[in-house]
């Protein structure tokens, strides 16, 4: 008979870690900063330094340099666990997959990125729907612009993005779902808010109020090329409340593809939406992910969930046009 010796005891024990402690270590070595990781994750400063500090004391070494006036550097080891950090968490979500095809259903964590400027207005009621069809997927989401939307994608920190096709790098995927044609957004008071259409040499000699943005302002400057011309910008603002508010209150007009729910700035008063007479370029809203995301089953689900709502109309209140 033949004994099958035990097997023996490790010379050592292998380090108590968590997969919520290896997600904040990473947030922290990419963004060098434990406030910034705390606002990207959503997660209160302090149980982000504890569990780093538990890191490094389960590990037995810093992973970090503090530096009061940069923030946290990477020390050559805390390098290399971040490395191994990434490899983990990648072949937790692939047996997260392995589940899913195995019962036939979609679960596990899924990053969603949503551009900045209409996040509000399309994210929130999205993920009301899609949870409620996928209540085994855990939705986080990110309001982003556009090339912060880029780098998060190429860098895994996030799954997919709803965005427009503004400049879509040959790296990642678009998948369109509706049409938002720009439009002229005036104070109810103005001249031209009665207009029925406006050409865009009707608005070269008044003042603007640009949404500036990387790559969107890049768009909006654009429609003034077939006139060749540049608009009067009075007013720069990155926050589309801000904007609305200050065409509000008569500081100029601006122009956008979004139309929110009301015809009233944020601090009450009434605005104008005014089509614009000439062919420029209008932009479609879609789900941008890396290439190959889709084989993913949980960002499959938000690409096909989201297909759906587009098809059903459910865009057409903000000015979302069905593709045909």
């Amino acid at each position: 008979m033949v004994t099958i010796p035990r097997a023996s005891k490790m010379e050592y024990d292998l380090p108590r870690l968590t997969l919520r402690q290896l997600e904040y270590l990473i947030s922290v070595g990419e963004t060098g900063s434990i406030a910034r990781a705390s606002e990207a994750l959503n997660v209160s400063s302090p149980s982000i330094s504890a569990a780093i500090s538990q890191l490094e004391e389960e590990l037995g070494f810093s992973l970090f340099v503090r530096r009061h006036a940069q923030g946290l550097s990477q020390t050559p080891g805390g390098r290399k666990v971040i490395t191994q950090a990434k490899r983990v968490l990648a072949e937790v979500a692939e047996i997260a997959d392995i589940a899913a095809d195995v019962s036939g259903a979609a679960r596990g964590p899924l990053a969603v990125g949503c551009l900045v400027t209409f996040a509000q207005l399309v994210l929130p009621r999205m993920r009301v729907g899609f949870e409620a069809t996928y209540p085994d997927i855990n939705v986080r989401q990110s309001e982003l612009n556009q090339a912060e939307i880029f780098s998060a994608l190429r860098r895994s920190e996030i799954d997919i993005a709803i965005t427009y096709d503004m400049d879509i790098p040959a790296d990642l995927q678009f998948t369109s779902l509706v049409k938002l044609r720009p439009f002229v957004l005036l104070a109810a008071s103005h001249a031209y808010a009665t207009k029925s259409q406006i050409a865009i040499s009707d608005l070269l000699d008044l003042p603007m109020v640009l949404l500036d943005l990387p790559i969107s302002t890049d768009y909006f400057l654009s429609l003034f090329s077939n006139v060749q011309a540049t608009p009067r910008v009075v007013e720069r603002t990155r926050d589309m409340a801000v904007m609305r508010s200050l065409v509000g209150n008569d500081f100029g007009y601006s122009i956008a593809n979004v139309h929110p729910q009301n015809s009233i700035s944020p601090d009450g008063l009434p605005l104008a939406a005014v089509p614009i007479k000439d062919p420029v370029r209008s932009l479609r809203m879609g789900l941008l992910t890396a290439q190959g995301a889709d084989k993913s089953r949980t960002v499959k689900a938000f690409l096909d969930f989201s297909k759906e709502q587009a098809k059903s109309g459910a865009f057409e209140p903000i000015g979302g046009e069905v593709l045909k």
